[in-house]
């Protein structure tokens, strides 16, 4: 028999959700201001959670982010330009996007908080992904997943990468 346990929340987890729903539903507004061009000073404060048993051994991640800020920013999964250039100029393109719509919403890479990639050939980019994530992004490295998957969209895609960021 399956008994129940109470768990303990953050005093802080209902304005964490709330401001992710914010961002998700009423944010939208804000969003297509930044993206619009305007600028605004980042209030975001972002701190590296990297316990002594974590895995992380410097290839670009860390195991976890607190992010303090106002804004959140969600961006889609990207991809290249170029589905036929090689693959370290592919994941080059794709980060230049995410960046590109970071700007636009007053921000930098360095206000990731956490990235997703997706791999077609998953064993052969990850070496790849990880030497160019290194060249875009700053310490505290964001939060990171890497998912192996059969197939993307558009049709010869090979790579996708998401990202949250505060601001």
């Amino acid at each position: 028999m399956k008994t129940k346990t109470s768990r303990t929340h953050s005093p802080n987890r209902r304005k964490f959700i709330s401001a992710g729903l914010i961002g998700l539903a009423g944010g939208l507004p804000s969003i297509a201001k930044a993206a619009e061009g305007a600028k605004t000073e980042s209030k975001s404060k972002i701190q590296g959670m990297n316990p002594p048993d974590a895995p992380s051994a410097d290839v670009g991640y860390t195991p976890g982010i607190l992010a303090e800020g106002q804004r959140l920013v969600f961006i889609s999964g990207q991809g290249p330009r170029d589905y036929n250039a090689n693959m370290e100029t592919q994941f080059r393109q794709t980060f230049e996007r995410i960046k590109l719509i970071l700007e636009k919403a007053g921000g930098t890479m360095a206000n990731i908080v956490i990235l997703r990639a997706y791999f077609v050939h998953f064993s052969r980019d990850l070496p790849v992904y990880r030497k160019v994530r290194k060249e875009f992004l700053v310490k505290p490295y964001p939060a990171s997943t890497a998912v192996g998957v059969t197939e993307l969209a558009p049709e010869g895609n090979q790579i996708e990468i998401e990202a949250v960021a505060v601001l």
